[in-house]
């Protein structure tokens, strides 16, 4: 037996986060859709995620995990905090025991959850973001839209490195799967944060050959090369792989 889930959102709150409320049942054939739902809602990049479980089952204690689970995987980037409201209090001592609230704090009313995170706080970053035809000119094409991206954001001398990463990521796309890439630019300061999204659920990984070892030339072998950090997030759709670089990675 299956359990059967229903999210409704995320809708915009009035601060700007995203709240989603859900019903139905959490087990083992719904875990995944939930963790990646919640996963899309923080790429979106509100100030905040919330997400309302008072209406939810969860048979197995374990499951609740799935919040954890989704915080992980945005904890680098974008780093959008994962919430949860719920108003039964033998619930949020289970989120307790569990140790859930470690990395993803319960508040009684969607209320409270927003006055916790006011959006004021929530860092300025500029956000840039182009659908590419899935054809190889758009490597070319990605490095010219960072080019002018951040020469618009006054980060000159982010370009070289972050066109080489974006061109990477998107021939990585264009290589290996079926789907056309999305590119996205995000700038935090001085950190920078190249971002290429596609349709297939394979995660990227630097893979070994049985004889050569892991390939000194392969793409993401260049972006790991190349940034402070780098990652694969699933999303419903696919996947989204990103790369962090900061100054001290100039070329």
């Amino acid at each position: 037996m299956t359990g059967s889930l229903r999210i409704h959102g995320p809708t915009a709150g009035g601060r700007g986060d995203y709240t989603l409320a859900c019903a139905g049942t959490l087990d083992g054939s719904t875990y995944r859709e939930l963790r990646d739902v919640v996963i899309k809602a923080a790429l979106d990049e509100p100030p905040v995620v919330i997400v309302d479980v008072d209406a939810l089952r969860v048979p197995a204690e374990s499951a609740w995990s799935v919040f954890t689970s989704a915080r992980w995987h945005v904890s680098t980037w974008p780093d959008i905090p994962i919430v949860l409201v719920c108003a039964d209090t033998d619930v949020r001592d289970t989120l307790r025991r569990n140790g859930i609230t470690r990395y993803v704090p319960v508040y009684r009313t969607v209320h409270g959850a927003r006055t916790a995170y006011d959006a004021d706080e929530h860092r300025r970053r500029q956000r840039a973001r182009a659908q590419l035809p899935a054809v190889m000119s758009s490597s070319a094409r990605a490095r010219r839209l960072v080019e002018a991206w951040l020469t618009s954001w006054s980060r000159a001398a982010m370009i070289p490195l972050a066109a080489t990463i974006a061109s990477e990521l998107v021939e990585n796309v264009l290589l290996h799967t079926d789907s056309e890439p999305a590119l996205i630019l995000e700038c935090d300061g001085d950190r920078i944060t190249v971002a290429v999204e596609d349709a297939s659920p394979t995660p990227a990984q630097r893979t070994e050959h049985p004889r050569a070892g892991t390939s000194p030339v392969s793409g993401l072998a260049v972006v790991a090369a190349l940034s402070r950090t780098w990652g694969s997030i699933p999303t419903l759709s696919g996947k989204t792989v990103w790369a962090v670089i900061g100054p001290e990675n100039v070329l």
